[in-house]
């Protein structure tokens, strides 16, 4: 098969871009397998101004691009293909990609997660452009603005909590005729003064001109379209890991199909690390995607040394 790597990085996100830095910079022979475009979730930022030291907001293409410029550096080779599946063989790992199997002493997944979307009119052209799907990221620049939140779960309650902070103009959605969240994070949105429910209504579609203007709503039982000015809107309706690959590996996942890790990054397989939004964490945010990939890279380091009889007791 060619050479066999220390440090296999399968995704470029965040996690995945400082997983790739960290690892060269230990001396791991580090390769990053990206099907798409360095980024991730990244890509959709339009303004990233909450990122440490970044002062001057810039987009996420952008911070992106430096990443991938940073881990080269240090010696971070990249690929551009598809991970088909991995399987542990004895001492190592073999990533199945679609330009040809790899051979990894240490893998971490760092593939993240896809934000379910609507499927309506608007939504893709109107991304980072009023529509939004992380209320931490985008929410303080709608501040006292009129927001739409869509959603009806744990995360569409809590970000509509947190955005009630920043605007008294909230309206939230949610297609069924009551919450699917804990009750008593139902009952902080519903006695929340900032925010109006609407229960049994959809978003049919978004409109704007360079930005989002307004949404077409419908209530489910009557039928009825009304269209309403908002300057943003939250969707919240759910996640999907990129875990379909990982078929051939006996790897513990949650309740909702995320990695389980412990504090090192390690999945229930030796040797096999995740990090960043496709694991198990209450929190999601290139920050603490960034960090998760540098303490991944770092496990895998020490691992091998392990393996080798050359861990420092």
């Amino acid at each position: 098969m060619g050479q066999i790597y220390d440090f296999a990085v399968i995704g470029a996100g965040a996690a995945g871009l400082s997983a790739a830095q960290y690892g060269a910079r230990a001396n791991l022979s580090t390769i990053v397998i990206e099907e798409l475009a360095p980024g991730g979730q990244a890509l959709f930022i339009d303004k990233l101004e909450n990122y440490p030291g970044i002062l001057e907001p810039i987009n996420g293409f952008e911070l992106a691009e430096r990443m991938r410029k940073q881990a080269e550096q240090f010696g971070s080779s990249f690929i551009e293909a598809s991970a088909l599946s991995v399987r542990k063989a004895e001492d190592r790992f073999i990533i199945e990609t679609s330009v040809g199997p790899l051979e990894s002493l240490t893998v971490l997944i760092a593939t993240g997660a896809r934000h379910k979307q609507l499927g309506i009119p608007g939504e893709q052209e109107y991304i980072g452009k009023g529509v939004s799907y992380c209320a931490t990221c985008d929410g303080p620049f709608f501040k006292g603005k009129r927001i739409l939140v869509v959603g009806g779960g744990d995360s569409a309650c809590d970000e509509a909590i947190y955005l009630s902070n920043l605007s008294d103009k909230i309206l939230m959605i949610h297609r069924r005729d009551r919450f699917r969240a804990q009750k008593a994070l139902a009952s902080r949105v519903l006695s929340n003064p900032s925010i109006k429910v609407l229960f049994n209504t959809v978003a049919k579609e978004i409109k704007g001109n360079s930005k989002v203007h307004s949404v077409v709503l419908e209530n489910t039982l009557s039928h009825e379209l009304t269209e309403e000015p908002f300057d943003g809107i939250f969707i919240f309706i759910g996640s999907t890991p990129q875990t379909g690959f990982l078929k051939d590996i006996a790897i513990q996942f949650d309740e909702s199909g995320y990695i389980i890790t412990d504090c090192n990054m390690q999945t229930s397989i030796t040797g096999l690390f995740a990090a960043g939004d496709v694991r198990a964490t209450p929190f999601r945010q290139i920050v603490t995607a960034a960090a998760d990939g540098a303490i991944a890279a770092r496990s895998a380091a020490s691992y091998i040394d392990e393996q080798r009889g050359q861990a420092y007791r």
